[in-house]
């Protein structure tokens, strides 16, 4: 791997966009803060956030980080309509990167029928005209970027959204932690050299290998999938994954008979030292039963104090990690054209 290589692969700058993440932390911080979100009073029963793709990831995240903490239930709609006990006494989140996915905007009129209270957030687009329209509180992001690049974008206001919702408490020194921590990090997997790089040591064990991701089902289940779209989206390989305990009840029954297929597997642990010590146990032996079937099998520890910190620290390996696997695989990580002729398409009917 050299800067040639990257040269001529990295077309669309996907490299720039992963190396200054740790300042659109900081921009989403600062309009996260500066944003005015009226209070929506304490007859909250339930909060939903819908979308899809890189902007309800964010959505996954929040709602695996917070689940300790939040005194409502937290779930994240992928579809065209809403669950049935969505009403009046629900916040429905409105997250649309671009602002036009149909899914999304349809999601969000029926909200406004079933009378909930929303929060839009959106570079512009059919959202944004939407939340202006109803005078519903809007979260604006700059526009331009992937969605799946503009993580820091769908997260960070929203985490201060619902700070100021009084739904959680302050997460400032979280922030300034990860934040830190995002600037070191973005030295490290730059680097070239596979000896100080983690991230390309990594994507040099999974080029050419069919990318398996197994983590805790509690604190890391949406990074688990954060890593397998990752890898799906930039480096245009199949990914798959699945959380502990509950795979050793069904899964891990079928590491025995397709060897030849399993020999091209790769097996990525994702490890947290608040990991459940009996889940912690579970994915040594995991790890050890696998590991005779597939090419290989990793542990990639969190790092951090705070549980944010710790998080983002997978989630950011994860994305180098994907870029890497794209420039072994000679491909640029930022076009995903079959999911724009798939768009293209829908739009004729």
């Amino acid at each position: 791997m050299n800067e040639s290589t990257i040269e001529r692969y990295d077309k669309s700058g996907m490299r720039r966009l992963l190396s200054g993440f740790h300042r659109q932390v900081e921009d989403a911080v600062r309009i996260g803060k500066h944003t005015k979100i009226p209070p929506i009073g304490s007859s909250v029963n339930d909060i939903v956030l819908t979308g899809l793709g890189g902007s309800a990831i964010a959505g996954d995240l929040l709602r695996s980080y917070l689940a300790p903490e939040l005194g409502v239930p937290f779930s994240v709609n992928r579809h065209y309509l809403l669950p049935k006990f969505v009403g009046g006494k629900s916040l429905v989140i409105v997250s649309s990167y671009s602002g036009d996915t149909e899914e999304t905007v349809s999601a969000h009129l029926d909200a406004r029928k079933r009378r909930a209270k929303v929060l839009c957030i959106s570079s512009g687009g059919e959202t944004s005209r939407l939340a202006k329209k109803f005078r519903q509180p809007l979260i604006t992001i700059p526009r331009g970027l992937p969605p799946r690049a503009a993580l820091g974008y769908s997260f960070f206001p929203l985490l201060l959204a619902l700070v100021k919702l009084k739904f959680i408490r302050s997460r400032d020194k979280d922030i300034r932690e990860t934040m830190s921590a995002l600037g070191r990090q973005s030295r490290r997997y730059n680097s070239l050299d596979p000896k100080r790089n983690p991230a390309l040591q990594l994507a040099q064990r999974l080029y050419g290998k069919l990318p398996i991701i197994y983590s805790p089902a509690d604190r890391y289940d949406a990074v688990n999938l954060r890593w397998r779209g990752q890898l799906e989206e930039n480096a245009k390989v199949l990914a798959y994954g699945n959380v502990l305990p509950e795979m050793n009840h069904n899964e891990l029954v079928g590491w025995k008979v397709l060897r030849r297929l399993m020999s091209e597997m790769a097996v990525i642990f994702l490890r947290d030292r608040s990991d459940h010590k009996r889940v912690g146990l579970r994915m040594d032996l995991t790890k050890g039963i696998v590991s005779e079937f597939a090419s290989s099998a990793t542990e990639v520890w969190s790092e951090g104090k705070s549980g944010l910190a710790r998080m983002f620290s997978l989630i950011y390996l994860g994305d180098w990690v994907s870029f890497y696997v794209a420039m072994l695989n000679g491909i640029d990580p930022t076009p995903v054209k079959v999911i724009d002729y798939l768009k293209w398409e829908l739009s004729k009917v």
